[in-house]
């Protein structure tokens, strides 16, 4: 009968160090929302209903009543704008990381685009779009597009100029050169970029949804806020939180399979 094989003490190590990083991470949030239901049953706040009352609220309206009237039209927008944001962001970028002519050219006008708070032309996509989704695509991808296009032009720009001299003396092509060393090498700073936008479409897909909508999860909070249905509120601003944090795990599992070189060769495997 053979003995069952010891755990090396280099993987022991890992396993406690993840199970560590795990128990911290649920601590915190568990010891704040415990707190914040303590304190919201005894407080008798009219904005800041029960803890308990929320919840009741929030299985009821989104398990799985209004996932099809709000949430999926939500992020149908949300998506559209990101994937829009993000294929422009790197296409163009990729072209004024390459070109400093072109990138020299453009800079005036990059800077003046981005300066400008994307809320502030909901007005105008409204005018040239209508109330409908396209309205609200157009913001989300106005407002996402700039961390994507800076980031790429950053990692492009960061490629060794040595690699890309001896690309040519081997005379690869052009686009092999860009497809197997421009763009991997500029992935890690591209990811960021995108990472940061993905935060930034969920901000605007709220407030795009809350001028002339009649669905979404922005347009549920402020009608509930008008209404004074503060329980319900609340149970949109708690989606919102919920929403934010599993796709940013998702994009984080994404990107740890897509980055795992990368993380390879910063001595990093942990996820």
């Amino acid at each position: 009968m053979t003995r069952p094989m010891a755990l090396k003490p280099q993987a022991t190590r890992q396993i406690v160090r993840r199970l560590g990083a795990l128990v911290l991470s649920l601590a915190v949030p568990a010891a704040a929302v415990a707190a914040f239901w303590i304190w919201s049953e005894r407080a008798g706040s009219f904005f800041f209903p029960p803890a308990s009352e929320i919840a009741r609220y929030f299985g009821e309206l989104w398990l799985f009543d209004r996932v099809a009237a709000d949430v999926l039209p939500s992020l149908a927008r949300m998506f559209a704008g990101y994937g829009i944001a993000a294929v422009l962001g790197v296409a163009v970028g990729t072209a004024l990381g390459l070109s400093r002519t072109l990138r020299t050219a453009t800079d005036p006008v990059v800077q003046f685009l981005r300066a400008l708070p994307p809320p502030a032309l909901i007005p105008f996509a409204l005018l040239l779009f209508g109330a409908g989704d396209a309205s609200k695509v157009f913001i989300i991808a106005l407002g996402t597009v700039w961390p994507i296009l800076l980031n790429t032009v950053d990692g492009v720009r960061g490629v060794e100029p040595q690699q890309l001299e001896a690309a040519r003396s081997y005379q690869i092509p052009a686009r092999a050169r860009l497809v197997r060393i421009v763009l991997p090498a500029a992935s890690p700073r591209i990811f960021a970029g995108l990472r940061t936008s993905l935060s930034i479409a969920i901000i605007l897909m709220v407030v795009s949804e809350m001028v002339a909508s009649d669905n979404g999860v922005g347009y549920f909070v402020l009608e509930s806020q008008r209404s004074f249905a503060i329980p319900e509120m609340w149970t949109g601003i708690v989606l919102l939180g919920v929403l934010g944090y599993l796709l940013n795990r998702l994009f984080l599992a994404v990107e740890s399979r897509v980055l795992f070189w990368h993380r390879g060769l910063k001595g990093n495997t942990d996820a």
